[in-house]
C-alpha cells in the first residue's frame, strides 16, 4: 500500500509529537578526533547583553559618562578586578578566566543570537529562527543516545522556554538534536519535568502505539530514510520518559538543603544546580537561561526589566543592576566552586555570556540612564575543561569600546570548546536542506592562553 506523507506523520505523531526527522549526514576524515564520552558544557545564557563595564570590564578611569556608578573590587588573583555587587566572584576568582575581547558585527539581538550561538554569519541580521545549528545540537548530532539523560538541555522560564526564542533550533539537523526543554522555575515546590512525570499506565499505552507504529512501518515498502530517524527519535524519547536515571538527575529534591541554599533557592541558582546534576549524569550540552530576576519571592523591581537588555526604555541599568547580580553572582559562584569541589573541573566546560554587550557610552531617557546594543566588544567568563584559569584573556580600550589586546571572534570560543569535547571541528561538516556540506565552524582556534 501507499502511505501518503500526511498518514505518516499523523502516525508517527501518536503519543509523542515527534514529527518526521531527516538524518542529514556528517561528512568525517578518517583518523579524524573523535568525541570524548566524558566532557559535557554548560552554557549560561544571559539575554540582552550583559553589561561588561559593570560585571567583568570596569573602567574606573574611563570618563563618568563611560564609567558608570559602580565601581571594582579586589579578587583574591592579584590584578583581576570585578564589580561590588559581585563578591563571591572576588573569592572565586582561582577557578575561572574572564575574556574580554570577543566581538561580531550583529547588532540586533536576534542577528547576535543567531551569529553567537551558531558561529555563522545568519542570512538574515535580524530574527531568531537559525539558518545554521546552534552549537549545543552540533554536539547532541555526534553524540547522540551517549548517556541516560537528554544529550542536550534547555532550561528556560514558562513561555520563553521556545527554540525560536534564543535561537537555539537545530536548522538542518532536524527536530532530533532539539534540545530537551525544562520549563519552569525549579526552586518552587511544585516544580515538575514536564514528559517525565507520565503515570504507568499512560507509558504502557504509549509502549502499544508506538509498537503498533513499528509493524505498521515494516509493511510499507521503500519508506524513506526519515523513517528510520523518526523511529530512532521516538525510542529514545521513549526510553528518557520510562527512565529513573532521568527522572533522578532532575530531581532537585536528591540534593541537600544546605546545597540548595549555596546555588540560592531562585530559579537561576536552581537551574545552576541542574545543570550540575545533568552533567554529572552524562549530559552532553546544557543550556541554562538566566533572564528575568524577578520571579522566585523578588518582586518586579518598577524600573527593572525582565532580562539583560538596558534600554531606558526598559530600564534604569545601575538599579536593575543592583537587583539582578547578586543573584546572579550567588548562582554562577556557587556552580564554579562546586563543580572544582566535586573533582568535574577537567569534565565540564562553564561559559557564561550573552549575545553582545552594551554602550560603552551612557545615555539619558525618562529620567533613567541606560546603554544600548554593541557588539564590538563584550566579557564573557569560562571556567573548568582543565583549562588556565585565575586570568584574563584580551583586553579593550580605555572606554570599553574595542578589543585592544588578542582579538578574538566568536569561532575561537566554540573552537575550544569542540577541542575540549573531543570534536574535530575542522573536518567535520553537517548536509543542509540541499545537501551542500556546511562546515560546523566557518573559522576559530581554540583561544590562546587559555588552553
Amino acid at each position: 500500500m501507499n502511505l501518503s506523507r500526511r498518514r505518516f506523520l499523523q502516525l508517527g505523531s501518536l503519543g509523542i509529537a515527534s514529527g518526521a526527522i531527516t538524518p542529514y549526514a556528517f561528512g568525517t576524515t578518517p583518523g579524524e578526533a573523535r568525541p570524548s564520552n566524558d566532557t559535557s558544557v554548560i552554557l549560561l545564557w544571559l539575554p540582552g547583553g550583559p553589561p561588561h563595564m559593570e560585571m567583568y570590564d570596569m573602567k574606573p578611569d574611563a570618563p563618568v559618562e563611560y564609567r558608570g556608578e559602580f565601581r571594582p573590587i579586589k579578587t583574591n588573583v592579584p590584578g583581576i578586578d570585578v564589580c561590588e555587587h559581585m563578591p563571591l566572584h572576588a573569592k572565586s576568582a582561582h577557578r575561572y578566566s574572564i575574556i574580554r575581547s570577543i566581538s561580531h558585527t550583529f547588532a540586533d539581538h536576534g542577528g547576535g543570537h543567531k551569529k553567537f550561538l551558531t558561529g555563522q554569519n545568519p542570512f538574515q541580521p535580524t530574527g531568531f529562527v537559525n539558518d545554521h545549528p546552534m552549537v549545543g545540537s552540533m554536539v547532541a548530532k555526534l553524540r547522540q543516545g551517549r548517556a541516560a539523560v537528554p544529550d542536550y538541555v534547555m532550561g528556560a522560564d514558562p513561555g520563553r522556554d521556545g527554540i525560536d526564542v534564543y535561537s537555539f533550533g537545530s536548522a538542518y539537523l532536524g527536530p532530533s538534536t532539539h534540545p530537551f526543554v525544562v520549563a519552569g522555575d525549579p526552586s518552587r515546590s511544585d516544580f515538575r519535568v514536564r514528559n517525565l512525570d507520565a503515570p504507568a499506565e499512560r507509558l504502557d499505552k504509549l509502549r502499544e502505539r508506538l509498537g503498533l507504529l513499528e509493524r505498521l512501518e515494516r509493511d510499507v515498502p521503500g519508506l524513506p530514510a526519515s523513517a528510520d530517524a523518526a523511529r530512532e527519535h521516538r525510542t529514545t524519547a521513549l526510553r528518557l520518559m520510562s527512565s529513573d536515571a532521568t527522572r533522578r538527575a532532575f530531581d532537585l529534591g536528591k540534593e541537600s538543603p544546605r546545597v540548595r541554599e549555596r546555588y540560592g533557592m531562585h530559579a537561576w541558582g536552581q537551574r545552576a544546580l541542574m545543570a550540575r546534576r545533568l552533567v554529572e549524569a552524562g549530559a552532553s550540552f546544557v543550556t541554562m537561561v538566566l533572564e528575568n530576576p524577578y520571579q522566585s519571592g523578588i518582586p518586579y523591581l518598577s524600573d527593572g526589566t525582565y532580562n539583560w537588555d538596558s534600554h531606558a526604555v526598559n530600564c534604569h541599568i545601575f538599579n536593575d543592576a543592583k537587583a539582578r547580580l547578586p543573584i546572579y553572582d550567588r548562582a554562577v559562584t556557587a556552580l564554579i566552586d562546586d563543580l572544582h569541589e566535586r573533582g568535574l573541573d577537567k569534565k565540564v566546560l562553564l561559559i557564561v555570556t550573552g549575545e553582545f554587550g552594551p554602550t560603552p557610552p551612557l545615555g539619558t531617557a525618562k529620567d533613567r540612564l541606560e546603554r544600548d546594543h554593541w557588539q564590538p566588544s563584550l566579557s564573557l567568563l569560562m571556567s573548568g575543561a582543565g583549562l588556565k584559569v585565575g586570568q584574563v584573556i584580551g583586553s579593550t580600550n580605555a572606554k570599553g569600546e574595542y578589543p585592544k589586546d588578542q582579538p578574538l571572534k566568536v569561532g575561537d570560543l566554540w573552537a575550544t570548546m569542540f577541542a575540549h569535547l573531543g570534536i574535530d571541528y575542522e573536518r567535520t561538516s553537517f548536509n543542509d536542506h540541499t545537501g551542500r556540506p556546511i562546515p560546523m565552524l566557518p573559522e576559530g582556534r581554540p583561544i590562546t592562553g587559555l588552553v
